[in-house]
């Protein structure tokens, strides 16, 4: 009974910040893709004019990474590994999410700068190679995105999409 209310409690967790992810139209997630688009275009501009430049919209990706939580993209044993860590932050799924995928994005671009056309553009942001990734990887993720949020999350307009979120 325990471990029962245990796994609830934890689930409720989980769901609480992210809830919008799942109602009708998933508003939550449609934010957070286009906070992603926003934050990219901060931390990387070349990359995200080359995505862009080749008509990628970051739904095509971002949608699945945000719905699932990275969990399709990583194996098991890694997404467990950053699952542990957004349980130990404070709003870990609704917003350091976001700077993981901001990450792991730009931790992709010297392959995807060498990809010159929209279909393998997206063929590889869809299957990401990451059979192998383990804790080293993760840390290094994890460790990039703390810096992320660190540089990005207390500028207001940084994720807003207005003129601050472009410059």
């Amino acid at each position: 009974d325990y471990v029962e209310a245990d796994a609830y409690w934890c689930l409720t967790k989980v769901l609480d910040g992210i809830q919008d992810n799942y109602t009708f139209a998933q508003p939550g997630i449609q934010l957070k893709v286009k906070q992603l688009e926003d934050l990219t275009r901060r931390i990387d501009q070349e990359l995200h004019e080359h995505l862009v430049g080749h008509d990628v919209e970051y739904i095509q990706f971002a949608f699945r990474w945000m719905n699932n939580l990275l969990m399709r993209e990583l194996p098991v044993r890694a997404t467990v590994r950053l699952w542990d860590t957004y349980l130990a932050q404070a709003d870990g799924f609704s917003h350091f999410h976001l700077y993981v995928c901001g990450a792991f994005l730009c931790h992709w671009k010297t392959e995807l700068m060498k990809k010159k056309d929209f279909h393998t553009l997206l063929m590889f942001l869809q299957n990401v190679p990451t059979a192998k990734w383990g804790d080293n990887e993760i840390n290094l993720l994890v460790a990039e995105a703390y810096r992320l949020s660190y540089l990005f999350a207390g500028a207001p307009s940084h994720l807003s999409g207005g003129k601050g979120a472009k410059s």
